[in-house]
């Protein structure tokens, strides 16, 4: 008899206590009862059994929200650590977590023709969860959320100078695929040589089709190659849920991001081979996949603000039928 799991990514946006500082701001206590009350009705619509959530300032503020909302109170918590004045990750889970990792260095640093990339850490230490699905499956999950397309300027340089934001935007860039190549080396452990379902949520602050996040996920095996080269890359990929959607439709609305009237997908959730349909010993497959967007607003055309106490990242939710 098949089950249906519902694996969900939720960008909160800067989710603190009221009067705690983010950002040398914070909110009132009339405004965290707002953000409270709009992240609890996002979280009723997705329904998920597991959630991994961006921007989160405080474990409390978290647990807060999750045990208030009667359908997730009896939820399993864990989250990573903040670095810096930056917010963390975490994630909700239904079913038990039977281990987690907070990793915050990289496992190697990146080297490009004998010269090593200055970083050595995550800009928001990454959450590797094993998870306790049913007797004798686990699921490995990891959550990341990847430096922003923000410029990283240098102490002086003008935000407004064309040639500085350049300049930061190459340097946002080169960390994210540093963050990306780490990611991809954790990922690594979990997915050669085993069989345990693999899934990466988060905020990867990139396309589904950029380096970065193919970085990640890998590249699918050239299609003249031998069928044992095939099987060792079909081994470690990893299958994006917006791919995989857009095979089963017709039509493809998936972004979970405005910014400058572009519509954008920089939330992502990614599948090893033991979720796919087409791998023929599969213990699970993804049906659909869904975006709670209709929150977000094209600020180049209306007047319109989204407020500070919703987010400004879509919900995704994936379902996936187990055997």
């Amino acid at each position: 008899m098949s089950k249906e799991l519902k694996i969900g990514s939720f960008n909160l946006l800067n989710l603190q206590l009221p009067e705690r500082p983010y950002y040398n701001r914070s909110y009132t206590y009339e405004e965290f009862e707002k953000k409270q009350a709009w992240i609890s009705h996002q979280l009723n619509s997705m329904k998920a059994d597991i959630i991994g959530f961006q921007e989160v300032f405080s474990e409390e503020a978290l647990k807060t929200v999750i045990r208030s909302n009667p359908y997730y109170r009896d939820y399993h918590i864990v989250m990573s650590d903040r670095k810096g004045g930056s917010p963390a990750v975490a994630i909700a889970s239904r079913y038990p977590i039977k281990d987690y990792e907070v990793i915050r260095e990289f496992p190697e640093q990146l080297e490009v023709d004998g010269l090593l990339i200055p970083f050595k850490e995550f800009s928001r230490p990454l959450l590797k969860c094993q998870i306790e699905y049913a007797d004798g499956q686990d699921f490995h999950v990891v959550v990341a959320h990847l430096k922003s397309k923000r410029p990283m300027l240098e102490d002086g340089e003008d935000r407004d100078d064309p040639l500085a934001q350049a300049k930061g935007q190459a340097r946002a860039l080169l960390l994210r695929a540093a963050e990306s190549a780490a990611v991809r080396t954790v990922l690594m452990e979990v997915l050669e040589n085993r069989d345990s379902p693999v899934v990466v949520i988060g905020d990867l602050n990139d396309t589904h089709t950029s380096v970065t996040t193919r970085i990640i996920s890998g590249e699918a095996p050239f299609r003249y190659l031998p069928m044992h080269k095939k099987r060792k890359i079909w081994d470690v990929l990893l299958y994006h849920a917006k791919d995989i959607q857009a095979r089963n439709s017709y039509t493809d609305t998936y972004y979970t991001h405005l910014h400058n009237g572009h519509h954008e997908a920089l939330d992502h959730i990614m599948v090893s081979q033991e979720l796919v349909r087409e791998n023929p010993n599969h213990i699970g497959r993804v049906t659909m996949v869904r975006t709670f967007n209709d929150h977000l607003l094209d600020e180049t055309i209306s007047e319109e603000r989204i407020p500070n106490w919703q987010s400004d990242h879509a919900q995704v939710v994936v379902h996936i039928e187990m055997r």
